[in-house]
C-alpha cells in the first residue's frame, strides 16, 4: 500500500464519529432509529429519519434548550410529516453537538412534532426533541450500521 494511501485511510479512521442507535418497532410493519445528540450542551432524544431534508425541532420541546423569544418566523412552508405544509420557525442554536461533531450558530427549523410524540405516547415511547435529517445525514455522509446498532459519520 502506498505511504499516502496509508495516511488518508488513517485519517478517515480518525475522523469517524459513531453514535449508538437505538432501533425501536413501530407497530407491525417498521421500526424508527433513535439517538441522542446535544443541543446548547443539554441532552436531546432526535430520530435519525433519512428521508427528512433537514433536521428539524420541536417547537414545544426547544423550549429545554434556547429561550422561548430566541424563536423567529420562518418566511416559508415545510412539508413532510404525514402532512402537506406546515408553518415553521427558526432559531439559532448556539451549539449542537453530534458525538464528536460540534455545530456552531446551526440554523435550526422548529415544527410543531406534538403529532409525532402523540403516536409515541400511545405505544409507550419517549417522546422526542427533534429529527435529525438530510442536511447532517448527508454532509457527514452518514452511514447507518444496523448490526451494531451505530450511525457512522465521517467528520
Amino acid at each position: 500500500m502506498k505511504p499516502d494511501l496509508f495516511r488518508l485511510l488513517y485519517m478517515m479512521k480518525l475522523m469517524k464519529t459513531i453514535l449508538p442507535i437505538e432501533i425501536f418497532p413501530i407497530e407491525d410493519d417498521g421500526y424508527h432509529l433513535k439517538t441522542t445528540l446535544l443541543v446548547n450542551s443539554k441532552s436531546a432524544n432526535v430520530i435519525i429519519d433519512t428521508g427528512a431534508s433537514r433536521s428539524v425541532f420541536d417547537e414545544t420541546r426547544i423550549t429545554n434548550y434556547i429561550n422561548f423569544d430566541e424563536l423567529e418566523d420562518h418566511d416559508r412552508l415545510s412539508s413532510g410529516l404525514g402532512t402537506n405544509t406546515m408553518v415553521s420557525k427558526k432559531v439559532t442554536l448556539d451549539k449542537l453537538q453530534i458525538g464528536d461533531i460540534c455545530i456552531n450558530n446551526y440554523e435550526a427549523t422548529i415544527l410543531d412534532l406534538s403529532h409525532v410524540n402523540t403516536s409515541y405516547e400511545k405505544l409507550d415511547i419517549a417522546p422526542i426533541d427533534g429529527i435529525l435529517g438530510g442536511d447532517i445525514l448527508h454532509y457527514y455522509n452518514a452511514v447507518i450500521d444496523y448490526d451494531n446498532r451505530e450511525l457512522v459519520l465521517i467528520n
